[in-house]
C-alpha cells in the first residue's frame, strides 16, 4: 500500500460532493426506466401465495437483506437467503409457492447462477435486479428489473456505490408499490413494529393503561368536602370523581379547583362534593386509542381523563403520567 498523501480538506469535500452527484444522477436516470417489467414484478409478488426470497452476494447481499426487511415490514412476507449457503442446504427455505428476487449488478455471480437451474426445476419465478440485461441472471430470470448505472461513485470505478444505491432505491420502490397495492395502512405497519413509537401509538388503547377499581377516587354527590379530600389524597390521582348510586359519572373535583377555592377565601367546612364539582368532565371510551386520549388532554389542558361505557358508568381513569410511563407521549 502506498503512503497516504497529506490530507486535503477541500479535496475530501469535493470528492464527497462528486459521489453524491453521481448517485443522485443514477436515481434520476432509474425512474424513467420503470415500466411494464416493474408493474409485472409487482403483480407477480401480489399473486405469490408464499414469500419473497431475496438473494444476493457481497454488497448486493447486504442490500438484499435490507430489501427483505423493508418488504416484510410493509406487508410482503419476505426473507433473505444467502446464495452460497443455499447451495449447501439453505435452498430448502424456498418452496414452490415462493418467488425469488435476485440481486447482482453484473448478473454473473457464480453462487447465484449455480442455483438458478434448481429454482427453475422447482417452478419458482425469479425476478432479477441487475445492471446488465444480457447477463446470465437476466437470461434465466422470469422478469428483469433494470438497475444499471452510468458510473460508480468510486473514483476507481471498483467499489459498488451508485449501483448499490440504485438497487436499494429500486427495492424501496418495489416495496412501496406493493404497500399501496395491498392497501397497507399505518395500523398494519404498527403491528409489525410493536416495540417502536408508532406501534405504541397505534396499538395501545385506553383500557391497556387506565386505572380502575379501588385505584379510582370516587365519591357520592353528598360526600362532605373533608371526606372527599381524604379520598383524593389516598388515591393520588389529582381529582375526585363524583358518581351516583349506579356508578354513573356526575362530575369531578380537581387539585386545581381546590387551589382556586382557597384563593377566593371560601369557607370549605360545610361544602359537599356536589357544591364544587364540574358537571361536564372530559370522558373517553376504553376502546379508544391512548394517543387520542392524549390529544384530548392536550386540547382541554387537563392531566386526567375519565373512562366510561355507553351508559356513562365509570370504568377507569387515565392520567398524563400513565401515558408517559407507557411512552405513548
Amino acid at each position: 500500500m502506498t503512503e497516504s498523501p497529506p490530507f486535503d480538506a477541500a479535496r475530501a469535500v469535493s470528492v464527497a460532493q462528486r459521489a453524491l452527484q453521481i448517485e443522485a444522477a443514477a436515481l434520476t436516470e432509474l425512474s424513467p426506466r420503470l415500466g411494464e417489467a416493474f408493474a409485472a414484478a409487482v403483480q407477480a409478488v401480489l399473486a405469490c401465495s408464499g414469500r419473497v426470497a431475496v438473494m444476493g452476494m457481497g454488497k448486493s447481499g447486504h442490500v438484499g437483506r435490507k430489501i427483505a426487511a423493508t418488504l416484510a415490514s410493509t406487508g410482503t412476507p419476505s426473507l433473505f437467503v444467502h446464495p452460497a449457503e443455499a447451495s449447501h442446504g439453505d435452498l430448502g427455505m424456498v418452496t414452490g409457492k415462493d418467488i425469488v428476487l435476485a440481486l447482482s449488478n453484473s448478473g454473473e455471480s457464480d453462487e447465484l447462477n449455480a442455483i438458478l437451474p434448481v429454482l427453475k426445476r422447482l417452478g419458482v419465478p425469479v425476478i432479477a435486479m441487475t445492471g446488465r440485461a444480457d447477463s446470465s441472471l437476466a437470461r434465466h430470470a422470469t422478469l428483469v428489473l433494470d438497475s444499471a448505472v452510468a458510473e460508480e461513485a468510486c473514483p476507481l470505478q471498483l467499489a459498488p456505490t451508485a449501483s448499490t444505491t440504485a438497487q436499494m432505491a429500486l427495492g424501496d420502490a418495489l416495496a412501496m408499490a406493493l404497500l399501496d397495492a395491498r392497501g397497507f395502512k399505518a395500523e398494519d405497519f404498527a403491528r409489525s413494529h410493536p416495540g417502536g413509537a408508532l406501534g405504541r401509538k397505534l396499538l395501545t388503547h385506553v383500557h391497556d393503561l387506565m386505572r380502575s377499581g379501588e385505584a379510582l377516587p370516587r365519591v357520592a354527590a353528598d360526600t362532605p368536602f373533608t371526606d372527599m379530600m381524604r379520598e383524593m389524597s389516598a388515591k393520588a390521582l389529582g381529582l375526585a370523581i363524583v358518581v351516583d348510586g349506579d356508578d354513573r359519572v356526575q362530575g369531578v373535583f380537581t387539585d386545581g379547583d381546590l387551589r382556586r377555592l382557597v384563593e377566593k377565601g371560601q369557607d370549605l367546612r360545610n361544602l359537599r362534593a356536589a357544591d364544587v364539582m364540574h358537571a361536564r368532565p372530559r370522558m373517553v371510551r376504553a376502546q379508544a386509542l391512548a394517543v387520542d386520549a392524549a390529544d384530548l388532554m392536550e386540547e382541554a389542558r387537563i392531566t386526567v381523563v375519565l373512562v366510561v361505557d355507553e351508559a356513562g358508568q365509570l370504568q377507569g381513569a387515565l392520567s398524563i403520567n400513565d401515558l408517559m410511563r407507557a411512552k405513548v407521549i
